[in-house]
């Protein structure tokens, strides 16, 4: 597994593995010191620091103070955090959950963390111990890995018997994921046959966020990747493309998607990000922690 660049920022250990649904990538972030956003994604957010911990400067909820983690897991926002990167080297795993996975891997609905940063202890603190204990532990990253494959296959086998959500609930976030964020909350509560009320209630409380703003959070996910990948690849930036092909009325609406979600324009992001991480994992969740 690789090491870190010499040009500093956040760097990808080896590749992204999964276990289920369950995608997670190894990090390791050198450089000076600075502030890196952690985006909006489809899904929650775990992060298990291996040596200096995770400093949250500010959180999507405002009124959740700055912090420190060990382990922290994040629910779904639709506002930046703030990550503070001291200076020191910094490496850790970061995972990426499906919000209807939380009631099976950590014993909550994921509406009871939407907005939030919290650490991983005071929501299951079994698994909290398991992974840091069994990472701690491993020798190097491909011990890491086989370690962490093995808590979490334990973990949601034993989370098997949890309640699921409504199987309605699970069509319309499967039809968000297929369309991109495309599907409309009214058309997603005429599939599952449901109210948009109902629909919208069980949303708050098995994904932590609503059938659209869902929606929003996968299509900007998805244009942020894309976004990223070509400024990776040399090729020139077409924002009004970008936005056609993501599901945006045009660039303006594009641009205040990422000044709300991400709070900055597209350009600016691409700057901050290829400073900090090297390529981005290809699994739900951001190139960064939290």
């Amino acid at each position: 597994m690789a090491a870190e660049g010499p040009d500093g920022g956040q760097h990808p250990v080896g590749h992204v593995g999964h276990v289920g649904p369950v995608g997670y990538v190894g990090y390791r972030t050198v450089g000076p010191p600075g502030v890196h956003r952690g985006l909006p994604s489809p899904a929650l957010t775990l992060v298990v620091a291996l040596d200096e911990p995770l400093v949250l400067a500010a959180h999507p909820d405002p009124r959740q103070p700055p912090d420190r983690y060990d382990a922290l897991v994040g629910g779904l926002h639709t506002t930046p955090a703030l990550i503070h990167h001291e200076g020191r080297p910094q490496s850790g795993v970061q995972l990426a959950l499906p919000p209807l996975l939380a009631r099976t891997l950590l014993g909550v609905p994921a509406g009871d963390l939407a907005g939030l940063d919290a650490h991983l202890a005071d929501v299951a603190a079994p698994l909290a111990a398991r992974l840091r204990d069994r990472l701690l532990d491993a020798p190097g990253w491909t011990a890491r890995r086989a370690a962490l494959d093995d808590v979490l296959r334990r973990a949601l086998a034993a989370g098997q018997d949890r309640p699921a959500a409504p199987a309605e609930v699970a069509r319309a976030c499967h039809l968000i994921a297929r369309s991109r964020g495309r599907a409309s909350a009214a058309a997603l509560a005429r599939d599952v046959g449901w109210s948009p009320r109902r629909l919208l209630t069980a949303f708050r409380r098995d994904v932590g966020l609503s059938p659209k703003e869902l929606a929003r959070v996968t299509r900007f996910h998805h244009a942020r990747r894309h976004l990223l990948a070509t400024a990776a690849a040399g090729r020139p930036l077409d924002l009004a493309r970008l936005a056609a092909g993501t599901g945006h009325y045009d660039q303006a609406h594009l641009a205040r998607e990422f000044r709300a979600l991400a709070g900055c324009p597209p350009s600016q992001l691409v700057a901050e990000e290829r400073r900090f991480v090297q390529a981005p994992p290809a699994h739900h969740g951001a190139g960064s922690p939290a």
